[in-house]
């Protein structure tokens, strides 16, 4: 390894600066191809179908925490263990499946329009919360289990002040997966009528229209990463400290 490499890898200001350079480049690149004045002619459509997509990632997204964590939870009692795996190769079938074939499913059972496209969205997103509740769980040294049991604590009560806070940020990485995964499933919504960013990318597709394409596309990634960021303090700030490894 030379010197200038391992000098480089020492000095985060100066691949901070780089960064900036390049991304500085890039944009000045869009710019001059006319492709942010073809962007910004969509700027109503985009704030319009953001808020679609928006309440999409909230709805689904929602389902899928409150049913994963539940179901992560039911399955990591020790009468439900034996189950696990065979819920867990189940819900695989959303992940495991092609998201378009899962929407087309839910197409077929709902119809077209916002619901099936929640529904389809819910199933492809559970199995990383529920995966990571149920390991989580599992996860939490029996030492504080039976510190727990020897001061009187019932299994309700060792659940609340003893499991789920030594096992969220096992519980929040699933989710932050999920959230970031929704996000970007979520254009499809549009083919089975559940609006979002997705108009803007097939149609601008089908329409060989770059600057529309690019409308939907830039907002969605920059939603995946805001979403992500948000879950991402929450893990952060959320968590108490002794078993928070970020703090």
């Amino acid at each position: 390894m030379t010197t200038a490499v391992i000098a480089f890898r020492r000095a985060p200001g100066l691949r901070h600066l780089l960064t900036l350079l390049l991304v500085f480049a890039l944009g000045m690149g869009v710019q001059a191809s006319g492709l942010v004045t073809d962007i910004m002619d969509y700027w109503g459509d985009i704030v319009f179908l953001s808020q679609q997509h928006m309440v999409l990632v909230l709805v689904s997204g929602g389902l899928a925490i409150v049913t994963g964590v539940s179901l992560g939870i039911l399955l990591s009692r020790p009468a439900m263990r034996r189950w696990a795996e065979a819920v867990m190769q189940v819900l695989n079938i959303g992940t495991t499946i092609p998201t378009l074939a899962v929407l087309a499913l839910s197409m077929t059972l709902l119809g077209l329009g916002f619901t099936p496209a929640v529904f389809g969205l819910w199933l492809a997103t559970l199995l990383p919360i529920t995966r990571n509740t149920y390991q989580g769980l599992l996860a939490v040294p029996p030492a504080l289990k039976e510190a727990a049991t020897g001061m009187g604590m019932g299994s309700g009560r060792m659940l609340l002040k003893v499991e789920l806070p030594n096992a969220l940020f096992v519980i929040f990485a699933g989710i932050r997966t999920a959230l970031a995964v929704n996000v970007g499933t979520v254009p499809l919504a549009f083919l089975i009528g559940g609006g979002g960013l997705g108009e803007l990318i097939f149609t601008g597709i089908d329409l060989a229209e770059p600057g529309m394409m690019l409308a939907g596309a830039i907002p969605t990634a920059l939603l995946a990463i805001l979403v992500d960021f948000l879950v991402g303090q929450g893990q952060m700030w959320l968590i108490p400290r002794g078993v928070n490894p970020l703090r």
